[in-house]
């Protein structure tokens, strides 16, 4: 796992909209937001509209679905003083830079996108031969760019997807990151510098472009975040020069490897909604002990006294979760001795998920109870990415001949 934090970094990260969140969402994704919120700048948010890439038939569920998947991620700890919180659709910047990147993105690229044809084997009883399915990856790349996001948490497997943005990147700025005289500016912006740092910049461009020492374009790059003193248009100049010979306008992004958290569900397949599977993350107590009471055991185990196997039970799954090794070996020992009964199993998960879920619902109660609190949140969180993506578009313009004077 990336582990690198640096204010320099910015996180760009999004969930579609489905309603309230389960304890899968929390482990796969909530808990790695809530770190990174204080190691990078961050910038989560609802994607509802990639949500009507797949549901346009159903768009009354989305806003509904937005609201409650917001205050499960301020019930989880995601801090709106410490990361951007916002809704896509309210930042219509995002549809302006795709509508853009469509005009250069070769139609192979999105039709080559794995989940392309996956999905529509999936998802057969919709209709998904439509412009918006087919253009969503690369809407997801403009939710990225737009941004000039350094980097995206992803799993392993979704590493190829990103590729994706970064192909769109690469091209766009091969076809727009030339201005009129490039060299010149980029001397006037070392002078800012100073002798000192410009010779530091100087020394370490070349040792990157001669000798291929990525250590030294690092350095180089690090040293030009670092100035406070020099323009956006003259920072991207001189990043520019380290890697080629001309401007970035749009950063190519690098995936942030995480850890892929494999919540089993009750039934032990993975924990979905789809499957009636999951605990909620603001279910109550009664209600998730109940689910965790009556969850499938070994078949073996019909009566208290019959021996089982952990390997074949689904319990196991959360006690690999939630139990320390101490707990995983006392159940290891007592199932296959029948030493232990299926609910002197499940009581110490029942416990522990509780432990989890009881700070959840406290923090989720003010949001509850007063939903204006969450408008306020997302309307303040819309107006910050918004300051951000009108930056990047305004230069996306420009260099595309569409600054009006």
């Amino acid at each position: 796992m990336n582990t690198l934090a640096s204010p320099n970094n910015r996180v760009l990260s999004g969930m579609r909209p489905t309603g309230r969140l389960h304890l899968g969402h929390y482990h796969g994704v909530l808990k790695n937001w809530v770190r990174l919120q204080h190691q990078h700048r961050c910038f989560f948010f609802a994607a509802d509209w990639h949500a009507l890439t797949t549901e346009y038939d159903a768009p009354y569920e989305v806003a509904g679905h937005t609201y409650e998947m917001i205050v499960d991620w301020l019930a989880a700890g995601v801090d709106p003083g410490s990361a951007v919180l916002f809704v896509q659709s309210r930042v219509p910047e995002h549809a302006e830079l795709h509508l853009l990147l469509s005009m250069i993105t070769p139609l192979g690229w999105l039709e080559r996108v794995p989940t392309y044809k996956d999905q529509q084997e999936q998802l057969r009883d919709k209709d998904l031969a439509t412009y918006g399915f087919l253009g969503y990856p690369l809407l997801q790349s403009a939710d990225i760019l737009i941004y000039k996001a350094t980097l995206v948490p992803v799993g392993e497997d979704q590493v190829a997807h990103l590729e994706l943005t970064r192909e769109v990147a690469r091209r766009f700025n091969h076809l727009y990151g030339r201005e009129p005289e490039f060299e010149a500016r980029v001397q006037a912006a070392l002078r800012k510098l100073g002798k000192k740092q410009a010779r530091l910049y100087e020394d370490n461009r070349r040792a990157y472009r001669e000798r291929g020492e990525t250590s030294a374009l690092q350095v180089a790059q690090a040293l030009v975040h670092a100035q406070a003193n020099i323009s956006l248009g003259d920072r991207e100049r001189l990043l520019g020069h380290l890697e080629g010979g001309g401007i970035i306008v749009l950063r190519e992004p690098q995936p942030l490897l995480t850890e892929t958290a494999k919540m089993p569900g009750l039934d032990g397949r993975k924990m979905s909604k789809s499957y009636g599977n999951a605990i909620g993350l603001r279910e109550d107590t009664d209600t998730v002990a109940h689910k965790l009471r009556t969850m499938p055991t070994d078949p073996a185990r019909v009566r208290r006294t019959d021996p089982g196997d952990p390997a074949l039970c689904p319990v196991w799954g959360l006690h690999q979760v939630y139990s320390d090794e101490a707990r995983r070996a006392w159940v290891q020992e007592g199932c296959r001795s029948a030493a232990i009964g299926c609910l002197d199993c499940k009581q110490p998960l029942i416990e522990a998920v509780e432990a989890e879920l009881a700070p959840i619902r406290e923090r989720a109660r003010p949001f509850e109870d007063d939903p204006g609190l969450v408008r306020e949140i997302v309307a303040a969180g819309c107006e910050q990415a918004r300051e951000v993506a009108r930056e990047t578009l305004d230069e996306v313009r420009q260099v595309m001949g569409l600054g009006y004077r």
